[in-house]
């Protein structure tokens, strides 16, 4: 099987991007990561009310992409896992469950933040 070239440069900015964008394709078409984008798009607003000096907002801003991202990263668990085959294998159980719970810690971080920032805002 031959192999394309390797591109060096600013000559690999193309196609790295179009990587990007296939990849968050992909991702939009996730159901996990659609819900998430829609919050984060919803709350993003809100880090520049409730955030009182741009470090706040950053760190708001900050557990909403860690949020998406770590949806990503789990995804791509998911879809090498279900490439190697459909059989039920302990080992692709364990990825999954450590992908799923990579999320579940994003999101506690993320409502911790942000719960702590709406307490501080309305006191």
């Amino acid at each position: 099987m031959a192999t394309a070239p390797k591109l060096r440069g600013l000559a690999r900015l193309k196609p790295a991007f179009d990587n990007t964008l296939a990849g968050l394709r992909a991702a939009w078409l996730e159901p996990a990561f659609h819900m998430e984008a829609w919050a984060a798009m919803f709350m993003l607003p809100w880090a520049f009310v409730l955030g009182h000096h741009w470090l706040e907002t950053a760190v708001l801003l900050a557990t909403l992409a860690l949020v998406l991202i770590v949806e990503i990263l789990n995804t791509g668990i998911e879809s090498a896992i279900d490439r190697v085959g459909p059989e039920w294998h302990e080992m692709s159980k364990r990825a999954k469950d450590l992908g799923s719970a990579a999320v579940f810690i994003s999101l506690l971080l993320c409502a911790g933040v942000w719960l702590t920032a709406l307490w501080q805002w309305l006191n």
